[in-house]
């Protein structure tokens, strides 16, 4: 081999090698760790941020009332059933207290037995008062026959001796009376409360409600407190609501609401916030409130779920930037914003925001302000930026009808 073509090859494989260099450049340049960063970019706008709540909940009922016996008892019937309105004191149920009719029955003995007490002591009252009028009598004429000197001393006190036992006696007898007045008083009231219970398994509607449980069939066996029917006042159904605490700062009573329910998706009712519980979920971080319908004919059951989304007072006309440009960076929340076409990261504090993405800013940022919506990886002040119209490459139907329309 000749100089000449040693020489010739050498140059060969080092054009070629150049040429190699420079295409992994050019590709490591283009699509490498140092390529551009492709991103999207907007630019700040000034609105007004209209704040708002998204929630989910359930429908629940106010006021919930159970009923059920005051003592324990056997179910007998059930004469309602899931679903049906009630009115005030309609019969819902009826219970058998097993041991009820023997003590009824063993009262009814027990007064029996103290009015025939009460009628003896009654008689001997009266023996006790005709004793003592006898003895007083006696004890008159003996103290004049003794004042006459015809009878003793000692026979005179013998006479005030039999007064002080008849007045006793008849004060044994009173007291004997009061007695089987007392406890014939005790049984009537004993009684009284026993039918009063007997009449209290017989369980009726306190007011007008709706039936939404049967807790217990007939042929069961129920305590007292133990609820047979739980009631629902139909008109005090409301939604029981979670928000998130982070944003529920300026959540009151009051304010407007819409609801969507479960069972009706494709339709939105007018409601307004009733009350919010003074206890939040500290596990879920989520604040709670109670939401009315501003329409309560509105058909809706118990536990349906519902999305409800509350309006928040509206802030005043400032820069806005939309959620997805936020960014975290050393702690701070900001965007990076576009500086003689350089990424310069700029913190922001942050005002109300809105479901549609929209978040207020307060400083920061000015109108106009050119900043980074999507980046296709972390940017850093030193990435090099290229701003394409959106970071989704074009399907791959229409890549193929692409390539097949070139010449």
């Amino acid at each position: 081999m000749t100089t000449a073509s040693v020489w010739k090859r050498r140059t060969g494989l080092g054009l070629g090698a150049l040429l190699l260099l420079g295409a992994l450049g050019w590709v490591a340049l283009r699509s490498g760790p140092w390529a551009p960063v492709r991103v999207t970019v907007t630019r700040v706008e000034e609105a007004r941020v209209q704040p708002a709540l998204f929630g989910i909940g359930t429908v629940e009922a106010r006021r919930s009332l159970p009923v059920g016996p005051t003592a324990a008892a056997r179910l007998l019937q059930v004469h309602v059933d899931v679903g049906d309105a009630v009115r005030p004191g309609q019969l819902l149920a009826e219970l058998d207290a097993v041991d009820l009719a023997p003590r009824l029955q063993a009262l009814d003995a027990a007064q029996a037995r103290a009015r025939s007490l009460a009628v003896a002591a009654e008689a001997q009252q009266r023996d006790a008062q005709a004793r003592l009028a006898l003895a007083r009598a006696n004890t008159r004429r003996w103290a004049e026959l003794g004042a006459q000197a015809f009878v003793s001393a000692g026979a005179v006190e013998a006479r005030e001796q039999e007064q002080r036992s008849a007045e006793a006696a008849l004060q044994a007898a009173d007291a004997s009376l009061l007695a089987a007045r007392q406890e014939l008083q005790r049984l009537g009231a004993e009684q009284d409360g026993l039918r009063a219970q007997r009449d209290r398994l017989q369980l009726r509607a306190p007011s007008a409600a709706v039936v939404a449980s049967r807790e217990a069939e007939p042929g069961a066996a129920v305590v007292a407190g133990q609820a047979v029917l739980r009631l629902i006042d139909p008109t005090s159904l409301w939604l029981r609501v979670r928000f998130d605490q982070g944003r529920a700062g300026a959540l009151a009573p009051g304010q407007p609401a819409r609801v969507t329910l479960r069972s009706r998706p494709g339709e939105r009712f007018p409601g307004r916030v009733a009350r919010l519980e003074p206890l939040g979920d500290a596990v879920t971080e989520e604040r709670i409130a109670q939401v009315t319908l501003d329409d309560p004919g509105v058909a809706h059951t118990l536990g349906e779920l519902v999305e409800v989304t509350v309006d928040l007072p509206a802030g005043a006309v400032g820069p806005w930037v939309p959620n997805a440009a936020l960014q975290p960076q050393g702690g701070q929340i900001g965007v990076w914003k576009l500086v003689d076409g350089r990424p310069v990261f700029a913190p922001l504090q942050l005002g109300a925001a809105s479901l549609d993405g929209r978040v207020a800013v307060r400083a920061g940022l000015a109108a106009g302000d050119e900043i980074v919506l999507h980046s296709e990886r972390t940017l850093t002040p030193a990435s090099r930026l290229r701003v394409v119209e959106s970071l989704v490459a074009a399907p791959a139907a229409a890549r193929a009808s692409a390539a097949g329309a070139r010449p």
